[in-house]
């Protein structure tokens, strides 16, 4: 029997991630660095993987025999951005409060890498039959970007036969989650005094119909809805999170462009939508241009990440339901996760990990010790299947 390594070291290695701001979209290859160095004496192999400015790291270690068939533990590095206003203790410091841990990332998920870290000591003395994988990526929370590249990079390491991907779930299990589909839209226009509007093309105003017929769908979005969707909304849900465009009340504005998505609960829902978005898009357009011929509507995906498919006979699911005491329920979440990529390039995949999603991407972000504490034991427990 493996003992869980103490708590105190965990919350050490969680004090030296969250003081790496490592907020999505910027560099990360500090925090990177600083882990691959943690990991060296322990690890028979660390890759890492770029994105094109080479500021950015994905990081893939393996412990134990390079052979098919270990277990994926799996993170992302990157955090969402803060107001450091809004916090009533600094954001970049992990603060303990009596029995919880503040800090950006403390739950979302610094908390579940701080403790796979250290347990990669024990795991590298024991002799193991299959290996264990470390896996970090960067740009999780705005896009998606890194899990991509990693990916791609498989190819040229031992296959792992299932992942845990440590986002908060209150150390519940999650076999499936929804899509997570993100776009920015811009819309052009023609500017001009707003006393003449018709001789101008507001793109304010049509960028808000076209807003208009997204969330006019959420209806049949939600008759479209599986009679057994296991989500809670059971259908496909819209947002428009972010607009902006125009100059001054008195301007007819010639840009506007807004942030939008859409959660989908079925594949052939994305397909919905975007066709009838198209139609709406086709009408506003044709209206434009009879004003501005050079008017435009144009869309660029931020992301189109499928979701973790419900299956039953999911390895995955059965690992975690082998590593917890009794036959704990299997949920499903709206928010999405690498996991939904993991499952698609082949590799069985479960969301479990310490934290609230509550508190996740709030301000005074906090992670229970209590709740690194049982990670802690149940992670520990994978020595057993890995030495089998």
């Amino acid at each position: 029997m493996v003992a869980p390594p103490p708590i105190d070291g965990v919350l050490a290695l969680l004090d030296e991630l969250v003081a790496f701001d490592s907020v999505a979209l910027t560099p990360n290859v500090d925090l990177i660095d600083h882990v691959v160095a943690y990991l060296r004496p322990h690890c028979t192999d660390i890759a890492l993987t770029h994105d094109e400015t080479g500021t950015k790291a994905n990081l893939f270690a393996t412990i134990g025999p390079a052979v098919d068939g270990g277990i994926m533990l799996a993170g992302h590095s990157d955090v969402v951005p803060v107001d450091p206003a809004d916090w009533a203790t600094p954001p970049f410091t992990a603060t303990r409060v009596g029995d919880r841990v503040y800090g950006r990332g403390t739950a979302d998920m610094k908390g579940f890498v701080a403790c796979v870290l250290a347990l990669v000591p024990r795991f590298a003395a024991l002799d193991l039959v299959r290996p264990v994988h470390v896996a970090l990526t960067f740009d999780e929370e705005d896009g998606f970007h890194g899990a991509p590249i990693l990916i791609d990079s498989l190819g040229d390491h031992p296959r792992p036969a299932s992942a845990i991907v440590g986002e908060p779930t209150g150390l519940q299990v999650v076999g499936a989650h929804k899509g997570c589909y993100e776009y920015t839209t811009t819309v052009t226009g023609m500017n001009g005094h707003s006393s003449r509007p018709t001789e101008a093309v507001s793109a304010v105003h049509h960028a808000t119909r076209w807003i208009g017929g997204l969330l006019g769908l959420a209806g049949e979005l939600a008759d479209r809805a599986p009679a057994d969707s296991r989500f809670e909304p059971p259908y496909t849900t819209t947002n428009v999170g972010v607009v902006g465009g125009g100059l001054a009340r008195c301007t007819v504005a010639a840009d506007c462009a807004f942030e939008w998505e859409m959660r989908p609960v079925q594949g052939t829902d994305a397909g919905f939508v975007k066709e009838r978005m198209a139609a709406v898009e086709a009408d506003l357009l044709a209206e434009m241009r009879t004003v501005h011929p050079g008017a435009a509507i144009e869309t660029e995906v931020v992301c189109e990440i499928d979701g973790l498919e419900w299956d039953e006979g999911s390895p995955a699911i059965a690992l975690m339901r082998s590593l917890l005491d009794g036959d704990p329920p299997t949920g499903v979440v709206a928010y999405g996760t690498e996991a939904g990529l993991y499952q698609a390039a082949g590799i069985p995949s479960v969301v479990w990990g310490p934290g609230d999603i509550a508190v996740a991407h709030r301000p005074d972000e906090f992670v229970e010790v209590a709740d690194l504490e049982a990670c802690l034991e149940v992670l520990t427990r994978l020595a057993g299947v890995l030495r089998d």
